[in-house]
């Protein structure tokens, strides 16, 4: 098994399922269990801000899979990443016996984040910071639970994409990086899984329409995280909890992306 510290993105609707989740930190704990192995859980919570922005009568739109978010709406979808599902999944981490704290991008210079792209509003793009704040958690064999909210160097509030959140604070930390999410991998057009994956077959997916929407931004997130980091990055699901227990392990369940 790896020594090096592990930093799992969790999202889509997983954290809607109680059930996943109590599986999902029980495989965590009995990871940090055995091996000791400094682990990170980084999340987004896309449903969790559909439903509020619905019920404030709120317009949600996406352009190339990223959320636009107005000026207006960002304190909502703050209180919805960095407050509602932070503290849910804290709250199931604590139930599986794990010592956790709940943190943002922001904290201890963890990830520097800037605007993405004036016309998606307050939607943040995320580098690697300092992992000093960090370590010093993992040292106490605490999980770090951390939303994919950002400040802006000016302290403005930035949503940031959690594919892209968990790629810079796997930067920082000199991490393997899994992407837990709603699919298995990535499937060719027959709709076998791919067991990995490289950019150049990645464009020609794309081009095929194999590879669509939101899908599309977890892919090159993966690709440039597997080209940051140097190893390869493995996209994989939450939906069978008997594998996240090879998966932590190390084993490949889902599809790897390379490296250039």
């Amino acid at each position: 098994m790896s020594t090096l510290p592990l930093v799992v993105k969790l999202g889509g609707a997983a954290l809607e399922c109680s059930e996943t989740l109590a599986k999902l930190f029980g495989a965590l704990q009995k990871v940090q269990q055995q091996s000791r192995r400094s682990i990170v859980v980084v999340h987004g919570g896309g449903y969790l801000v559909d439903e509020l922005l619905s019920k404030l009568s709120l317009e949600s739109t996406k352009k190339n899979g990223l959320r636009v978010t107005p000026a207006e709406q960002i304190p909502v979808v703050t209180g919805a990443l960095a407050g509602t599902a932070n503290k849910m999944l804290q709250g199931e981490a604590i139930k599986a016996g794990l010592q956790t704290v709940g943190l943002a991008l922001a904290d201890g210079g963890l990830c520097k984040v800037e605007q993405l792209d004036p016309e998606l509003g307050s939607v943040g793009k995320a580098t690697p910071g300092s992992s000093e704040l960090l370590q010093a958690i993992l040292a106490t064999h605490t999980l770090p639970i951390i939303s994919s909210i950002g400040l802006t160097k000016e302290g403005e509030m930035m949503n940031v994409n959690a594919d892209q959140a968990a790629v810079a604070v796997a930067g920082a930390l000199d991490a393997e990086l899994v992407l837990l999410s709603d699919v298995s991998g990535v499937l060719d057009g027959k709709g076998h899984l791919l067991e990995n994956l490289n950019q150049q077959q990645a464009d020609e997916l794309i081009e095929g329409q194999v590879i669509t929407d939101g899908m599309i931004v977890k892919v090159q997130a993966a690709l440039q995280a597997a080209s940051d980091l140097g190893r390869p990055i493995q996209v994989a699901s939450w939906r069978y909890p008997e594998k996240l227990d090879q998966l932590f392990a190390g084993q490949n369940v889902g599809t790897l992306f390379l490296p250039q």
